[in-house]
């Protein structure tokens, strides 16, 4: 089986790679980013390319001979709803040109999508489910709405066999800070765990839907293993994740780590990060996804202790 997986280059990428080289079926998987990817491991089924995707000879390239695309590359929120144009290439024309790419080769590729919880804006519901109407309060969360209804169409068609996997924000990310909006939810833990200051730009009472890489991952091979007769027309699932509020995190954080760690939280409101994150629903009905058998995490401490596990790092 030869996969590849976009936005290589990024920790996700990197991680899914890695839990895919345990399959002794997969015989070739390449990284595509348009930044350098650092390599990190020495099995020769690892091949990494450096591509822009929305030159379309790049995105044909990477598509030629593929049996599942993972398609992770994407302009974060912040940066999308700063830079329109980049966001509109990146986010919606690189999408549209890696489909073109793999309808061309007629192998009807699986082909699986991270969409994103910040298609949805209030008005919303108590509570989210499938059937609810996609609503985004800003560029990044249109741009992932334009991008599922292209893999449906795809699919519809016959060109790729498409699955949409919408992923709560992700927590905790390693590494520093980037450009999206929802950048604090992991600076206000990662970093007090690695004993550095972090500011939260929004109050504790907002609510927000949360995963770990670990679930993200096993989600991401889960989605890609699923049969298309097990999703049917319905091509679009609402991940798993845990409701919690930033209070709720923080007391979690001590609770693990100790109120030394908390105590280096500070808070200073940033009202464009505030209205973005706060128009996000926090409460899914993730029925679905748990009976085609997606895993979620057990509550947020756990979201902790696998940052720790990982990184392995600990302030006093």
């Amino acid at each position: 089986m030869n996969v590849a997986i976009t936005g290589g280059g990024g920790f996700l990428g990197r991680r899914l790679a890695k839990a895919l080289l345990s399959d002794p079926a997969i015989s070739r998987i390449t990284l595509a980013d348009a930044s350098e990817v650092e390599p990190f491991s020495d099995d020769r089924r690892l091949a990494i390319r450096r591509a822009d995707l929305r030159d379309a000879g790049a995105a044909r390239a990477l598509a030629d001979g593929v049996d599942v695309l993972f398609h992770l590359a994407a302009v974060v929120s912040g940066q999308a709803e700063a830079e329109f144009d980049l966001g509109m290439a990146v986010n919606l024309d690189a999408t549209r040109s890696l489909l073109e790419a793999a309808r061309a080769g007629n192998r009807r590729p699986t082909f699986v999508f991270t969409s994103s919880l910040a298609v949805f804006g209030p008005p919303l519901p108590g509570v989210v489910t499938e059937e609810t109407a996609v609503h985004p309060r800003s560029s990044y969360g249109a741009q992932k709405a334009m991008g599922e209804l292209l893999v449906c169409d795809f699919s519809r068609r016959g060109f790729v066999d498409g699955r949409v996997l919408r992923l709560p924000t992700v927590c905790v990310r390693p590494g520093r800070p980037n450009a999206a909006a929802s950048s604090f939810v992991s600076s206000i833990i990662r970093e007090p765990l690695n004993g550095e200051p972090a500011n939260c730009p929004v109050g504790r009472d907002l609510e927000l839907w949360l995963t770990s890489p670990k679930a993200v991952v096993a989600n991401l091979v889960r989605g890609a293993g699923l049969p298309g007769d097990a999703l049917g027309e319905g091509r679009i699932v609402n991940l798993p994740g845990v409701t919690v509020t930033v209070g709720e995190m923080i007391e979690s954080l001590a609770r693990v780590a100790g109120h030394g760690a908390a105590g280096r939280i500070t808070f200073n409101s940033d009202e464009k990060v505030r209205r973005i994150v706060a128009s996000w629903p926090a409460r899914f009905d993730v029925a679905r996804a748990l009976a085609l058998g997606f895993t979620r995490d057990n509550g947020f401490a756990s979201l902790i202790e696998d940052y720790l596990s990982t990184e392995g790092r600990r302030a006093p």
